[in-house]
């Protein structure tokens, strides 16, 4: 049996003894990903190991939302965007996606859902972008005149007219991103899940692309969007989900979840800063939290506190006393990047993946 796109204003009707009422696009109970990984040891002998990438999530995604995924590299975001969409099958628990439940109603999900994998392995690089785009509506079941209407309105919407008759093998790492976005949306899909898809595009191009994103949802589109950039889910995500090491550590709205660790501001120091100095601070009085990291060739704290007038003195003169060479100092407010790191004790731009 083969299912037919869904027009954007498609919602999903659940049935109770008083009638329909709407659900949730998304709901996960108690997701589990489990990898099972052979090591060698010797020439005949080898052990499995199981490597957990998802650890019981839990949520619910509400109609209309841009829904953000935010954490490090390796916190299990695109393995959850792999079950969801039914490209890996998940070691335990439920999900819904548009009122279809996963593993057993994947043609259904796979048909009202327009997914953005990180990466642009998607598309046919022998192909022209606009012969891309219709051929992946007729994946869809778009009839000729359809996907060949649906192909202009994403071009024109993307702004890619000047390349959309070249092959994709000539474009670049942006423009392939930009045609990979494209391709999400050729179904007209109510969910839209999107891994990453800022990733190797310049400034302008990623501000155009997340404009986009935010008139999709004006036109009452649900949106996933998975980052790792604070800043995109500071913005664009009326909530965010922060993911690490395959948990969801912290769930709310942008606000909420800074109020949540109950800071006022941060202070920021990038120099040259041993270790011997970065360990001296976190016996200061006043300091609930630090985080240590590389920015630019130099060593950036960040330093929790929530009173900076009181603490900075103290903590640049400690720093001084353990050789640090301080070249900038910055007091900032606190970010959702704050909120991992009082979660964590690590920033963001940590790779947390399991190697062995």
């Amino acid at each position: 049996m083969t299912y037919p796109p869904f027009p954007h204003s498609f919602f999903t009707l659940v049935f109770f003894k008083d009638g329909p009422t709407m659900t949730a696009p998304v709901r996960i109970e108690n997701l589990e990903k489990i990898y099972i990984a052979k090591q060698r040891q010797g020439l005949f002998k080898s052990t499995k190991k199981e490597i957990p990438a998802l650890k019981g999530v839990t949520f619910d995604i509400q109609p209309g939302e841009i829904f953000g995924l935010l954490g490090p590299n390796g916190a299990g975001k695109t393995t959850l965007i792999k079950c969801l969409t039914t490209l890996l099958l998940p070691t335990s628990g439920q999900a819904w996606i548009n009122g279809y439940e996963l593993t057993k109603e994947d043609n259904a999900i796979r048909a009202s859902v327009g997914t953005m994998l990180m990466g642009e392995r998607g598309l046919y690089w022998k192909l022209t972008g606009r012969e891309n785009l219709v051929f992946f509506g007729s994946l869809y079941h778009l009839d000729p005149t359809a996907r060949q209407d649906r192909a202009n309105e994403i071009i024109e919407l993307l702004n890619i007219g000047d390349i959309a008759d070249r092959p994709v093998e000539s474009y670049s790492s942006g423009q392939k991103m930009k045609l990979a976005f494209g391709k999400s949306l050729i179904n007209d899909a109510p969910l839209l899940i999107l891994d990453e898809p800022t990733n190797t595009l310049d400034l302008p191009s990623a501000r155009e692309l997340r404009e986009i994103v935010r008139k999709l949802n004006d036109q009452g589109k649900t949106i996933i969007y998975t980052t790792h950039i604070m800043a995109e889910a500071e913005t664009l995500c009326d909530r965010v989900a922060i993911i690490d090491q395959g948990s969801v550590i912290a769930l709310g709205s942008v606000s909420d979840l800074k109020t949540s660790i109950g800071q006022d501001t941060v202070i920021r120091l990038e120099g040259v800063i041993p270790n011997r100095a970065s360990d001296a601070i976190t016996e200061l009085t006043g300091i609930n939290k630090t985080a240590v990291s590389a920015v630019n060739g130099h060593t950036q704290l960040t330093v929790m506190t929530p009173n900076q007038t009181a603490v900075l003195p103290n903590l640049i003169q400690t720093l001084s006393t353990h050789g640090a060479v301080l070249q900038k100092i910055t007091p900032e407010e606190v970010t959702l990047e704050d909120v991992f790191i009082a979660h964590t004790g690590r920033t963001l731009a940590e790779d947390t993946r399991i190697t062995s």
